[in-house]
């Protein structure tokens, strides 16, 4: 896929979406208002996530699609582990022909915990993606047709899977990142594939307060192989990831501070090759609308 064929995905995407975790446990009404309200406020996007026996994927996105007018949506990410790759492929194509040019798709390995909690095996990662591809190419043509071709992005943080990325797919989606991943993965993904990196953020000057929300959102994921090791690659130390995180760690993967700070945030992704930012503002759902409340003037006019 050439950059000029996704020049319409980049501008309808724009540079800052959002994704938010706090979605998934929220009442469908309050996601509906959740939803209308971020559109509103010019978000190029909206993501969320997907855990086995939760929201299911697709018909999660569709909720979200359905309560919105134009606002592109993304699953980051449908899990693997959670269905066939034929009917992944079917579930996308179903989605993208009910709402043209307004989904994106996000595939995504998950983390071995999880998956064996779900009873399943986890195996390795790069050579399962790769089948799973397979899988999905293979049934391309059962599927509804679509106006507009559904994107595919793959979950990506090491060089390899940001490689695989580059190769079968559209591009890359990155979670639980420092800018200084945003400008490896350019590297690794050249020029023409779509980079879009995850921001979690905390709209707060108090140093305090904003670290301490900030650890509270990191220790699951410290507690994964596949972030830690990430890190490590990235520079940092086992001082860093333990206790908490180190507060050069914390502040690297959690932007706080105000309007301001957090704009600058953004412009750092973009200078190093991001296509689209989202900022997952932490806390429950009424307040992360609140955050962006605040947030929107700035980031989106930056």
């Amino acid at each position: 896929m050439t950059d000029q064929s996704l020049g319409p995905v980049r501008e309808r995407l724009g540079r800052v979406g959002v994704w938010l975790a706090s979605l998934r446990p929220a009442p469908v009404d309050e996601e509906r208002r959740a939803v209308r309200r971020i559109e509103e406020l010019g978000y190029g996007s909206i993501w969320c996530g997907e855990g086995i026996g939760g929201k299911e994927a697709f018909a999660h996105q569709s909720l979200l699609l359905a309560a919105t007018g134009h606002i592109v949506s993304g699953t980051g990410i449908a899990n693997v582990w959670a269905r066939h790759p034929a009917t992944m492929q079917g579930g996308a194509a179903t989605v993208g022909a009910a709402y043209p040019g307004r989904f994106v798709l996000g595939v995504g390995i998950s983390h071995a915990p999880m998956v064996e909690r779900s009873g399943q095996a986890y195996q390795r990662p790069l050579a399962y993606m790769e089948r799973y591809l397979d899988g999905m190419d293979a049934a391309a043509g059962d599927g509804p047709a679509v106006q507009v071709r559904v994107p595919r992005v793959l979950a990506a943080l090491r060089p390899q899977m940001l490689a695989l990325a580059r190769e079968r797919s559209d591009g890359a989606h990155s979670y639980f990142v420092p800018t200084s991943h945003t400008s490896l993965a350019r590297q690794v993904l050249g020029p023409d594939r779509l980079l879009i990196p995850e921001q979690a953020v905390v709209l707060t000057t108090d140093s305090d307060k904003g670290r301490r929300t900030a650890r509270a959102h990191m220790e699951t994921y410290l507690q994964l192989p596949n972030y830690v090791n990430n890190l490590r690659h990235l520079g940092y130390t086992d001082e860093d990831v333990s206790g908490g995180g180190s507060d050069r760690l914390v502040d690297a993967i959690v932007a706080w501070g105000d309007e301001a700070d957090i704009a600058k945030r953004v412009a750092e992704h973009i200078d190093a090759g991001a296509d689209h930012v989202l900022l997952q503002p932490l806390g429950p759902l009424d307040e992360a609308v609140r955050q962006l409340e605040a947030l929107a003037a700035t980031v989106l006019d930056h």
